[in-house]
């Protein structure tokens, strides 16, 4: 009997003691100098608020780079009316009128959501440079529904 409790408190010690050494190794400063090199490196590009075009849109876009990687974000504030074929796109003036042309815009992707925080790749053969706003614009109906002038960081 005394022997049973024995072996049930060494089982429990070493349960016990291994825990707390995987907690000291977890803790150690390799692992998190390991953390600080995985650290995104992030840095914005340009930033605007939303304007109304042919529906209320509110909320900020910002273009970042995280690692050499460029994105278009929109804020948790973001919102804009429903519509169908509703895409985000680039525009070269930091106005988008309510019709645009073609050759003044590219498009980056359908509308993920109308309203909330999104995230929109930016392709790396897209030069900034020639481009001033964002917009959230339907093509079937060819209409803006609101955009936000990028102003550099």
């Amino acid at each position: 009997m005394k022997f049973n409790k024995l072996a049930g408190l060494g089982i429990a010690s070493i349960v016990l003691f291994g825990s707390v050494g995987q907690l000291a190794i977890s803790a150690s400063p390799a692992q998190a100098q390991r953390v600080r090199v995985a650290a995104k490196s992030t840095s914005l590009i340009a930033s605007g608020n939303f304007v109304n075009q042919e529906k209320r849109t509110t909320g900020k876009a910002k273009i970042v780079n995280i690692n050499g990687r460029r994105y278009l974000e929109f804020d948790r504030r973001f919102s804009t009316g429903n519509g169908p074929d509703v895409k985000i796109i680039l525009h070269k003036n930091s106005s988008i009128p309510l019709n645009i042309k073609e050759g003044n815009y590219i498009t980056l992707s359908r509308i993920k959501s109308f309203n909330g925080k999104q995230r929109y790749a930016i392709p790396n053969n897209i030069n900034l440079a020639n481009y001033k706003s964002v917009g959230i614009w339907c093509e079937e109906f060819n209409a803006t529904f609101g955009f936000a002038s990028l102003r550099g960081a």
